[in-house]
């Protein structure tokens, strides 16, 4: 079987949105972590509600949509050029990293939209719950992701050992064959 490659234009297009939408989702975090500070240690009211409500919105709006635009067009791209889904271990821990990420992060959103509408309805927020160890955890897991994407450490999987194997073969039995 022929492995399909994106065309280079595409490919390009592909690896920007990828990349954009990671970097976004990453600043996000960071910045939802800022408010997630804020909130948990502001002595006055006013801006706690505030940044309650700045965090339900950041999480809806950008954290949530940039999370599955980057898990979606990870897996476009890996499956599109020769790194592949499952062949290199950086690209699986990635994706897996990403998984757990998205999966964490969509499981506390309701708690989020929670605590912002708590805050909005004039209980003093507080005496809310916070949400900072998993603001702190989601940073540094989009950290490690990102790392992983720059320094991009060796080292196949056994399927990328196996398919490395299958094409060396294929170009072996090809360029030994009779011609004609």
């Amino acid at each position: 079987m022929t492995r399909m490659t994106m065309p280079p234009g595409l490919r390009k297009a592909v690896l920007t949105t990828h990349i954009a939408s990671s970097v976004g989702w990453l600043g996000a975090v960071l910045t939802y972590l800022g408010l997630d500070v804020a909130a948990a240690a502001s002595t006055d009211a006013d801006t706690a509600r505030s940044a309650y409500t700045a965090m339900g919105l950041t999480v809806w709006y950008v954290i949530v949509p940039l999370a599955l635009t980057s898990l979606v067009i990870g897996i476009v791209n890996a499956l599109g050029t020769t790194w592949g889904l499952f062949r290199h271990y950086w690209v699986l821990v990635k994706l897996l990293l990403t998984l757990f990420a998205t999966t964490v992060l969509l499981l506390e959103a309701p708690t989020v939209s929670y605590l912002a509408d708590g805050a909005g309805s004039g209980a003093d927020p507080r005496e809310l719950s916070s949400t900072l160890a998993h603001s702190i955890g989601g940073a540094v897991v989009l950290l490690a992701t990102t790392l992983l994407s720059v320094y991009k450490p060796r080292g196949l999987t056994r399927y990328g050992w196996r398919k490395q194997r299958e094409r060396r073969r294929r170009a072996g039995s090809t360029a030994t064959a009779p011609s004609g």
